[in-house]
């Protein structure tokens, strides 16, 4: 069966001896029930005895034998670091050194054969501190061209950020515009095929800070990648610059291994990037169409809400071998990525959520996810397909009559990366789109700083348009609150068509910014929002999902507090939003047949 690890005999003598231990610990409370005074010493005599008869010692032995044959022959692929942690409770069980170090780093202690190597973007003169390249607008690097055979062990990278700086006056390309791709053994398509970011976790062009045992992302700066990549006959990795923008300043090692040989049957490290701006309906989202004997090993997930309310109830399906019916069903997204009533912001080894960006449940919600199958890997012989529905909850104004608004199909906006390994080089299942196209649409009508600063009036305190990198347009409207309480100021805004949309703010929290009510209209929409942030940053405010009329409308800020740890009371909004919202009524997935939902797949989502 293909769940099961086949041909590797340590695992069964591990097997075998579990099942020895279980039939002495049976043994040992009927012994004591027996004879509830024998001597400690008495007993442990009678289970070596007992050890000895059930030829456990002998097995583990040879076990400890297979395993340093094993790890003579393939060094890299540390087998000791795998088993080393059941070494101290064979040793309880039996009192014998298992000839393995009880510790994780054991495989440190002994010699590994192989040559370790580096390319790296290190000055070619000592004398030189210029360590580092430069991509122009459209440009390629290659970062290692390397014969094999061999295996990469980590890959590390940074760059600037993309705001202007004294590294680039004009600004940097996003890591959602550079793309990174690997190819092994003189392939012509690449085996891994994904913008920086998402590969390193980190969606929509945003910088997030990643700890996990496959990706480490230090400060959302240092990209660090551990992922094992082998390669019998070479290996070459490249960036490319999709920007209009240079890339300054970019700084690289490629750590690897030269090795004599690798095993015939040694998997190939593939990644893959795929989007859909929007979910198309009617059918479950595509992760990844492998063929070929392989396991896949991860997930990466950016989505951003096209709808109010949350997404997260789309299973994950895993077929297997050309399978109709997953033998891997899922019972929501949040599940799958190992969260639970809702996600929270937090990166742990196997699973984490690097981004949370906006306030739940509005429309233009951010969340990006990762979820490793390392220690749970999925095995496939023929192929693998995975996907996941677009599902969850939805506000009232979007569902049809009676459809209940807790699980109703969406149509958000998804990226992913898929991570797997693979025998032989992997199929095209997909193209990477532009980086025009890699954008997330356009969904708002923008009245920027300068125009709400145009018909502005305040009391209590001055108006004025503040530039900077931070703000869109040409800056945020601040205001300079010299009252304190009481001070206030309005601005107004334009609705030319009369239609549903969600008004949002985008607003600057600050360490001198005050407590504010906010009135739509002079109905109060929000009684206070603090604004106060130890650092400067900028974030949305959703103020509801309205049909606002045709013609002039006013906001109204009145400051009613300060943080005790705010130097002042100021406000700076950057801009008033319309953002769009769809005009469709929706219905459950199970309404929907197709080959991607087939009948029995609606009838288990109802059972």
């Amino acid at each position: 069966m293909r769940t099961q690890c086949q041909g590797v005999k340590p695992f069964h003598l591990l097997l075998d001896a579990s099942r020895y231990a279980l039939f002495l610990g049976v043994g040992c409370l009927a012994y004591f029930a027996v004879s509830p005074s024998l001597q400690a010493q008495d007993l442990a005599s009678e289970i070596q005895k007992y050890l000895r008869r059930q030829r456990v010692v002998q097995q583990l032995r040879e076990l400890g034998k297979q395993i340093d044959e094993f790890n003579e022959k393939f060094p890299n692929l540390q087998l000791p670091e795998s088993l080393g942690g059941l070494a101290p409770f064979m040793e309880m069980q039996v009192g014998r050194d298992f000839n393995l170090p009880p510790h994780p780093l054991g495989h440190l202690l002994r010699p590994l054969p192989g040559r370790s190597a580096r390319a790296s973007s290190a000055a070619p003169k000592r004398s030189s501190n210029a360590d580092n390249r430069f991509i122009p607008p459209g440009g390629k690097l290659v970062l290692a061209d390397i014969e094999g055979p061999g295996i990469i062990q980590h890959i590390w990278m940074t760059f600037p950020s993309p705001e202007p700086s004294w590294l680039g006056k004009e600004g940097n390309a996003n890591h959602s515009e550079l793309v990174l791709r690997m190819y092994w053994d003189g392939a012509t398509e690449p085996a891994v095929e994904s913008p920086v970011g998402d590969f390193f976790a980190a969606g929509f062009g945003q910088r997030a800070p990643v700890n996990s045992a496959a990706i480490t992302v230090e400060g959302g700066d240092a990209y660090n990648s551990w992922w094992p990549m082998p390669f019998k006959k070479s290996a070459r990795i490249e960036i490319t610059n999709e920007s209009t923008k240079p890339l300054n300043a970019f700084y690289y090692h490629v750590d690897y291994c030269r090795l004599e040989s690798l095993p015939d049957d040694i998997l190939y490290f593939c990644a893959q990037y795929r989007q859909e701006f929007p979910v198309q309906s009617g059918r479950d989202y595509l992760i990844l169409d492998a063929v070929g004997r392989g396991q896949y090993v991860g997930t990466v997930l950016s989505v951003r809400s096209r709808s109010p309310e949350w997404f997260g109830e789309g299973d994950e399906k895993l077929y297997i071998d050309g399978e109709s019916t997953p033998s891997i069903w899922g019972t929501g997204t949040e599940d799958y990525v190992l969260n639970a009533w809702g996600m929270g912001t937090g990166t742990y080894p196997y699973f984490g959520v690097t981004m949370l960006e906006g306030e739940w449940g509005m429309v233009g919600y951010k969340t990006t996810v990762y979820r490793w199958h390392i220690l749970d890997p999925i095995r496939f012989e023929k192929s693998l397909r995975v996907v996941i529905e677009d599902a969850g909850w939805i506000s009232e104004d979007e569902l049809a009559p009676n459809t209940h608004r807790g699980f109703v199909e969406r149509n958000d906006d998804f990226a992913t990366v898929a991570f797997w390994y693979q025998q032989g080089q992997p199929k095209r299942f997909t193209e990477l789109p532009p980086a025009s196209q890699r954008r997330l649409p356009e969904l708002d009508i923008i009245i920027e700083g300068q125009e709400l600063l145009a018909k502005g009036r305040s009391e209590g305190g001055t108006l004025h348009l503040q530039s900077g990198h931070f703000w869109t347009g040409h800056g945020q409207l601040f205001f300079n609150n010299t009252k304190g309480l009481g001070a206030w100021f309005e601005c107004e805004f334009e609705v030319k068509t009369e239609e549903l949309r969600q008004l949002t703010l985008r607003v600057t929290d600050s360490y001198d910014f005050g407590i504010y009510r906010i009135l739509l209209d002079h109905e109060v929409v929000r009684d206070w929002e603090d604004f106060y942030s130890p650092e400067i940053r900028v974030r949305e405010i959703n103020l509801g999902q309205r049909t606002l009329s045709k013609g002039t409308h006013v906001l109204r800020f009145e400051c009613v507090g300060q943080s005790p740890a705010s130097r002042g009371t100021k406000l700076g909004v950057d801009s008033v939003r319309l953002r769009q919202r769809w005009q469709i009524k929706r219905r459950t997935p199970a309404d929907v047949e197709t080959p991607d939902n087939p009948p029995n797949e609606a009838a288990h989502k109802n059972g």
